[in-house]
């Protein structure tokens, strides 16, 4: 046998000892990072570049893990590798990559070999390995042997990797799960009404710790908050966790007018009017369980002197009717308004305010709980996704931070809106150009010296609304998730 005959079978054989080393070391239960890390080390002891990285991106697009070797100035940032065109020539052949003469993340190369990490069809990230160094005299480069064992190399790490995180997920869903049983009874499990709360930042931490210590209580609450942070979520929160036997029910103040409004919250007795029939009201249907009224600073003068007289003696009056009912309704009421002021203004009733603000509970607004964005992203997505049977795109890094850095004068709600629109009409992953024109030229981000003028972003933000709906105020108001009143009341 010649030398080089001996030579090339010396390193097939030093692949194979290398593939079941792999393979029994893959198999150890540890980190992204430190499996990404040993794949490097294994892969350029065998094949010998001068050059090496491999980089593996979450569901999401961002970087996850990152190892490199042979980068002169400084190793390049997970961010880099995965913007690299190298990275979109691979996921449009789904294949090894053989490229020549070019630069990955700002290393020159004459020679590069780079190989996908999937599984299932799942792209993970990739390996790729820069112009192999002469040893023994040759200089061919990377053989299709190194090839075939840098094949072989992905496919045992995309099912390590595919591991590594479904035992990751149940680590973060047993945290998750013992978090929310912290902060809500154990049959919540994490759930009000099909929703799950996204809490991770202190702001929105504290106002689940204090509902926490009030559901129980029979004690009125007052929501604060604007419009969009969640106030329904939270009333039926605070009605979950309490020990009512009764059902919830909610009414939007704003929603009806006066004559309409009485009827809905009191009830209306039979023969008032022509083919006018018998109905309980929001009071009765709510009876022994939880009645939310939302928008409360929009009722009527005159329904604010009977809500008090509910509030007082216990008891409802039909409309039309004469007969005292007796309830017992726990009353949750929100409003995104500064009843202090109305108060002063002579709109709204002081004594009615202190009876309504038994606990006042205040929704930070998004702005304030940025931490929670890109969770509430994954949730909205995963959750629309799941809903309409359709594979959950991914959001490049910069789209979150761009997300990120937005005001968002409608809340959560406006977030929501945002993704389901982005998740509708991406093709493929959700790209930064797409957001943008979701948002309009006149992007909401506050990345300007000066203050923003909050009202002026809102006005901003309704008219670009109006302007979508072609100037349907109808549909305006359902997409900002606000009554019609109130588009009026606000001058539109």
């Amino acid at each position: 046998m010649s030398p080089s005959s001996n030579l090339v079978e010396k390193r097939r054989i030093l692949q194979l000892e290398t593939l079941y080393d792999l393979a029994v070391a893959l198999q150890a239960h540890r980190p992204e990072e430190e499996l990404v890390e040993e794949l490097l080390q294994r892969v350029c002891a065998v094949l010998d570049p001068a050059a090496a990285a491999a980089v593996t991106r979450d569901a999401y697009g961002g970087p996850v893990a990152v190892a490199s070797v042979g980068w002169p100035d400084a190793p390049p940032e997970g961010s880099e590798l995965l913007d690299d065109a190298v990275w979109r020539e691979i996921l449009a052949a789904g294949d090894t990559l053989t490229r020549r003469e070019g630069r990955l993340a700002g290393r020159p190369f004459h020679e590069l070999l780079a190989t996908p990490l999937a599984y299932r069809g799942s792209f993970l990230g990739y390996l790729s390995v820069l112009d192999k160094e002469e040893r023994g005299g040759s200089g061919s480069g990377f053989t299709d042997d190194d090839r075939r064992f840098l094949d072989s190399v992905a496919a045992l790490a995309g099912v390590a990797l595919d591991s590594v995180r479904q035992l990751a997920d149940l680590e973060t869903q047993r945290e998750r799960l013992e978090e929310e049983n912290r902060l809500l009874k154990e049959e919540l499990a994490g759930q009000v009404g099909g929703q799950r709360i996204v809490a991770h930042a202190p702001p929105m931490r504290r106002v689940l710790e204090m509902v926490q210590r009030v559901a129980p209580r029979g004690v009125p609450v007052l929501l604060r908050g604007e419009s969009g942070t969640g106030k329904e979520l939270i009333a039926k929160l605070l009605h979950l966790l309490s020990d009512r036997t009764g059902t919830l029910v909610a009414l939007n103040c704003a929603a009806l007018p006066e004559s309409l409004l009485e009827s809905e919250l009191f009830g209306i007795e039979g023969g008032v009017a022509t083919g006018v029939k018998a109905r309980r009201g929001k009071f009765e249907l709510a009876n022994e369980g939880t009645l939310f009224l939302d928008e409360i600073g929009d009722l009527h003068a005159s329904l604010q002197v009977k809500l008090l007289r509910v509030l007082q003696e216990r008891e409802i009056t039909r409309v039309g009717g004469h007969q005292s009912i007796p309830v017992d309704v726990r009353l949750v009421a929100a409003t995104h308004q500064s009843l202090e002021s109305m108060i002063a203004a002579g709109t709204f009733r002081e004594d009615l305010y202190y009876r309504l603000k038994g606990i006042e509970v205040t929704l930070p607004p998004l702005r304030d709980r940025r931490q929670d964005i890109p969770h509430l992203i994954r949730h909205f997505a995963e959750e629309f996704c799941r809903r309409e049977k359709i594979e959950a795109p991914q959001f490049r890094s910069e789209v979150v931070a761009f997300l990120i850095a937005q005001e968002y004068p409608g809340n959560v709600r406006e977030l929501r809106n945002l993704v389901e629109a982005a998740v509708s009409l991406a093709e493929g992953d959700v790209d930064l150009e797409l957001v943008r024109t979701l948002t309009g030229e006149d992007s909401l981000a506050g990345s300007g010296p000066e203050p923003v003028d909050l009202a002026a972003v809102e006005r901003r933000h309704i008219a670009k609304v109006l302007k979508m709906t072609h100037g349907n105020k109808s549909q305006a108001a359902k997409v900002l998730g606000v009554s019609r009143r109130t588009l009026q009341r606000k001058g539109y």
